[in-house]
């Protein structure tokens, strides 16, 4: 067992569970290609859903040269508005945050898909949203 695995016994109780899921780009269905662009956490001790966003245009037009850049964009600042809750979250502005986090990590046949959900423990979900985007999206 290495080091980054052992929980010692004054760390056990500062971090929380959390849950994640990458969000993917899948600009032609049929062809079943994909690039990452978001990531969405949820932290179910600290009511925290945040998800953050980055598109690659140059990896996106790769894979298919007439994608709507412009709507994927509206797609995942949608995404990152029923995160953020209040009025950007439209009819899910009443909903906890587990319950948006559900929502967004439904299987769907869109442009704009989500991933597997992972799990994981941290001590700060919102730090942990930026660390998962720089580690696996961008």
């Amino acid at each position: 067992m290495t080091e980054r695995h052992i929980i010692r016994p004054s760390e056990a109780n500062t971090r929380d569970v959390f849950e994640y899921a990458l969000l993917r780009v899948v600009p032609r269905i049929e062809r079943g290609e994909c690039i990452n662009a978001g990531v969405l956490v949820y932290c179910r001790a600290r009511s925290y859903v945040g998800a953050r966003t980055h598109l690659d245009e140059a990896r996106l037009l790769a894979l298919d040269p007439d994608a709507d850049v412009a709507g994927i964009r509206a797609a995942l600042g949608a995404v990152e508005g029923v995160c953020a809750g209040g009025a950007a979250a439209g009819q899910a502005a009443g909903d906890d945050a587990g319950r948006r986090f559900r929502w967004l990590i439904a299987p769907r046949s869109t442009v704009v898909q989500p991933g597997p959900v992972h799990t994981g423990l941290t001590v700060d979900p919102a730090a942990e949203t930026e660390r998962l985007l720089g580690l696996l999206v961008r």
